[in-house]
């Protein structure tokens, strides 16, 4: 087996799960580093370096819809959120606080090690030679640093999941995509039946562009078939 000197976080209070995960996901050639709260995420994060997080919702002390929104202040780190809770609000509260994706506890571990591959393939996709920064209405996206620019200048990050699905749009532009295609393209994996949570990406992404549902002039509602960046996209440099 060949080592990919990729680093997971793995952050949970149970002992099991991290042991579990610990194993799987180094007998498939990642790196692991491990913490039972978020006390042990400053320190991870700093030492390690991780190319991605795995974060338990349900903790003693600071939960990790907490840890996810503060990491989202000054972090891009993917994300994905594990919660053993039934009730769907609290996956959609972490894909709207950042998280690139959630699986519910008990999960079988081939699902998230797919999960972990097809976020990391989407976080290291774009080539090389591709155009660093594109325009669009009066925003520019800067493909490098993943930074949102408005048209004074001001620069803000985006999390994992608000890029990847921004940078379908852009690759897209003035084409309407269904769900289940924006979902394809953003996470690497076809939707599960009933899930809407790309729905609520596309809110968050309009919040970030100064929009809302109702009056949104770029991200389209196309009723019965999906969204549409309602405009051109230019290449800046």
């Amino acid at each position: 087996m060949t080592m990919n000197h990729t680093t997971v976080a793995v952050i949970d209070d149970d002992a099991e799960i991290r042991e579990l995960l610990q194993t799987y996901l180094e007998r498939h050639g990642f790196k692991v580093v491990l913490g039972e709260d978020g006390d042990a995420l400053p320190s991870l994060i700093r030492d390690e370096d991780p190319d991605l997080l795995i974060l338990d919702i349900m903790m003693p002390g600071e939960d990790g819809l907490s840890l996810c929104r503060d990491l989202r202040h000054h972090s891009s780190l993917p994300i994905i959120m594990l919660t053993a809770s039934v009730d769907e609000t609290d996956r959609i509260l972490g894909l709207e606080l950042g998280a690139d994706d959630y699986l519910a506890k008990p999960f079988n571990p081939r699902e998230l090690l797919a999960r972990v591959k097809a976020i990391l393939r989407r976080v290291k996709s774009l080539p090389a030679a591709a155009t660093r920064i594109v325009r669009f209405g009066p925003w520019s996206l800067d493909r490098i640093t993943r930074e949102l620019i408005d048209d004074t200048g001001n620069r803000s990050h985006l999390s994992g999941a608000d890029y990847q699905l921004l940078g379908v749009f852009l690759d897209h532009p003035e084409q309407v995509l269904s769900r289940e295609r924006l979902f394809d393209l953003s996470r690497g994996r076809r939707a599960p039946p009933l899930d809407r949570s790309i729905d609520v990406h596309v809110c968050r992404l309009r919040q970030r562009l100064g929009e809302d549902a109702q009056h949104s002039q770029l991200i389209r509602t196309v009723r019965g078939a999906g969204y549409v960046l309602a405009t051109p996209v230019e290449s800046v440099m």
